[in-house]
């Protein structure tokens, strides 16, 4: 794996990042699909030490894991832009995380059902009165009629940044270069 270029924006704070991971709401699973890349925005749950994720058993998605299942999955959130006189150091505050690994199906129920409750909690926190039934993961089909799976990504490297925002050159709407320069 390559090494983290900027490495003084290398995130290393481990409760951060697995709290990031946690609260983050949208994750993009990168896949190679015979050469090409195939990348696709999920929910997902950071539970346990894996990144989880369902979806249909039947498509694309799957066809491809199956033949490769490495992966990375890719998070980022956007803090913020910070505005400079001089264009090339505007800049953008932000934290990501890559996570590289390999993706299997979480055969087991006891799991399958854990991480879907770990979903609904995360994404809809105290909505439902009952925890999950295994029997709903078990035999749900969607509108289509497929069944749901669920998968587990596990991390072989996980890389983190983060540009933190300075408040004073934070931008917001009519802040301008002339503004800042009469103060």
């Amino acid at each position: 794996m390559y090494q983290l270029r900027q490495k003084m924006m290398e995130w290393k704070d481990k409760q951060e990042i697995e709290n990031f991971l946690s609260n983050a709401k949208t994750g993009f699973l990168g896949l190679s699909d015979e050469g090409f890349p195939y990348v696709i925005p999920l929910n997902f749950c950071w539970h346990n030490g894996y990144i989880y994720f369902h979806g249909a058993s039947d498509g694309r998605k799957i066809d491809i894991m199956a033949k490769n299942p490495n992966a990375c999955f890719t998070i980022s959130e956007e803090l913020g832009t910070m505005a400079h006189p001089v264009p090339a150091k505007t800049d953008t505050a932000y934290m990501s995380v890559i996570v590289f690994g390999k993706i299997e199906k979480a055969a087991d129920l006891e799991e399958a059902t854990a991480a879907m409750q770990s979903m609904l909690d995360k994404y809809v926190p105290g909505y439902y009165q009952n925890k999950l039934a295994r029997s709903h993961v078990e035999k749900y089909r969607s509108s289509l009629g497929s069944k749901t799976a669920v998968f587990r990504l596990i991390p072989q490297t996980i890389t983190a940044k983060e540009n933190p925002l300075d408040q004073q050159s934070s931008f917001f709407p009519g802040r301008t270069v002339a503004a800042d320069a009469e103060s």
